[in-house]
């Protein structure tokens, strides 16, 4: 995984995945979690992609569009 940036400094997140079709995005207080085409929907997905490689604005993005359209968490 790839350490998220987190350029103003307060982000839940940690670290990212990113595949083909999917991100997996780990937060600080635990848990990993699986975005991909299928259940989150492709829009979705990309834009997370291109907000963690910038460092800045995914979890507000997962909090507003994607909280719950998940397709698996991990512990």
């Amino acid at each position: 995984m790839e350490k998220y940036r987190d350029i103003g400094g307060n982000s839940g997140i940690s670290a990212y995945e990113v595949g083909d079709d999917f991100i997996i995005v780990r937060f600080k207080k635990g848990g990993m979690y699986l975005y991909n085409y299928s259940i989150t929907g492709s829009d979705h997905v990309n834009k997370m992609i291109e907000l963690a490689r910038i460092g800045d604005g995914l979890n507000g993005y997962i909090n507003l569009n994607t909280k719950y359209a998940y397709a698996r968490k991990t512990a």
